[in-house]
């Protein structure tokens, strides 16, 4: 028979269970507020939300790049996945569109993942490895979309990157009160990209000028004043 542990002394197994419960409380916690707030959330608030205090949260992430690399490990994956049912479309060009499209959209549902889409962690390895990888099924994908002679000869990889930069900063200013503006977006950068003649979906509607002018002027208050 196995002798009981002293009193006092919780078994190993307790412990792990205990630690695995703490990893998921902060990793739940993050996903909210990264979601909803952005990545400019601190660590500080992240263990608040989940319940522990920051020694715990340390042992767990070591650095905000930890947690970073943790909680949108499952939304690189989608990334990644998007980039090769793109490459699989045998409509070459259609396959590009879509991939723009889904890309924005998942920036769109996460505002932390929108940052991420538009920011580099050198220190989240496996994230950023997904990233490259995602990256070197786009460039396929910008090949085979020129073979068709709908998008543009001096399309650039770097052009997604603006696109997902410009996209992230218009989720941030409308998300709250003209939440489909991105469509807007990602449908003009379309239209920049194709060469004319091209098939493009249609251009979404522009939002509300009232919704854009409380979008305006929310921005305007969260913004830091001019020094």
């Amino acid at each position: 028979m196995t002798p009981p542990e002293p009193p006092g002394q919780p078994c190993e197994s307790a412990l792990r269970a205990d630690a695995e419960r703490n990893r998921e409380r902060i990793m739940a916690a993050a996903r909210r507020l990264y979601a909803t707030e952005g990545l400019e959330v601190s660590m500080a608030s992240v263990a608040r939300e989940a319940g522990v205090g920051k020694a715990t949260l340390s042992r767990r992430f070591a650095t905000r790049d930890d947690l970073i690399n943790a909680v949108f490990a499952d939304r690189m994956d989608g990334y990644a996945a998007a980039t090769a049912e793109a490459l699989a479309d045998p409509d070459p060009w259609h396959g590009f569109t879509r991939y723009l499209e889904t890309i924005c959209a998942m920036q769109a549902a996460d505002r932390g993942f929108a940052a991420v889409l538009a920011m580099s962690f050198p220190a989240a390895k496996e994230l950023e490895t997904r990233r490259a990888e995602a990256y070197r099924g786009f460039l396929k994908l910008i090949h085979r979309a020129k073979k068709t002679g709908h998008l543009r000869a001096d399309f650039t990889s770097e052009d997604l990157v603006v696109l997902l930069m410009a996209n992230a900063g218009v989720i941030a200013a409308t998300g709250d009160d003209a939440p489909g503006t991105w469509r807007r977006l990602v449908g003009q950068m379309l239209r920049a990209f194709a060469t004319p003649g091209a098939p493009i979906p249609a251009l979404p509607e522009s939002p509300a000028p009232a919704d854009l002018y409380r979008a305006m002027t929310r921005f305007g208050r969260s913004s830091p004043a001019e020094s």
